[in-house]
């Protein structure tokens, strides 16, 4: 769900191609690519260019699964992310909801012992929208940041522009279980129209002691879905 990670707004499923004209499932593939892949307010490609892709399936109960597989590089190496998830969405007059299990693996030499997996709910009511992440299992050095027990929180807000444009507000905050010198929140805007969103993003200068927060980061990305 790293359309959920090209921007805070975006991304995780939905439909494209069915299997009938009352379609009962569907299968949707995405591409993309940013001049920087930031996620969570740190960036991911070492301030550069990272490219995606991935597929997702959903049914009209309101399940769906999905991979997403993209570049990174953590300065030290590089390599790509590949994410597996799954997951129910559905809504309840006004409300809206999405709980679900992704799991972050990381399959280049060096970064075997960094994969996790994390329990996710995310919440809308109109233009509101909010969420919580919590890391439940982990192949991380125990004690660590991105070890079992961490919690993300974010809120946000989206409305529409003029001319078919779209802007969102986002605030995100990272509590690590080993410790809270580590812990830092983040602010993103996005403004989108079509498959191009510019963001631009500013964290906290703890940033999951990356060394890379406090600095204010500008995005340009294009994604489309087939």
């Amino acid at each position: 769900m790293k359309s959920l990670k090209l921007a805070a707004l975006a991304v995780a499923v939905m439909s494209a191609s069915s299997y009938s004209s009352v379609a009962l499932a569907s299968v949707e593939a995405n591409v993309g690519v940013t001049s920087n892949y930031v996620w969570r307010g740190v960036s991911q490609s070492d301030d550069g260019v990272s490219v995606s892709g991935g597929i997702d399936y959903s049914h009209e109960s309101g399940f769906y699964a999905g991979t997403w597989i993209g570049s990174i590089d953590f300065g030290d190496g590089s390599g790509t992310e590949n994410d597996y998830y799954l997951g129910y969405a559905g809504e309840s007059g006004d409300f809206g909801y999405d709980v679900g299990y992704i799991y972050y693996a990381y399959p280049a030499d060096g970064f075997d012992d960094s994969n996790f997996g994390e329990i996710y709910f995310n919440g809308s009511y109109d233009a509101f929208g909010f969420g919580v992440a919590y890391t439940v299992n982990s192949q991380v050095d125990e004690g660590s940041l991105f070890d079992t027990g961490d919690l993300y929180y974010n809120i946000s807000y989206g409305f529409d522009l003029p001319e078919e444009f779209s802007l969102g507000l986002t605030y995100g905050y990272y509590d690590f279980d080993a410790g809270s010198d580590s812990d830092y929140g983040h602010f993103q805007l996005d403004l989108a129209k079509g498959d191009f969103t510019f963001s631009i993003s500013k964290a906290d200068e703890e940033a999951a002691g990356s060394g890379k927060g406090d600095d204010t980061k500008f995005v340009v990305s294009w994604g489309t879905t087939f």
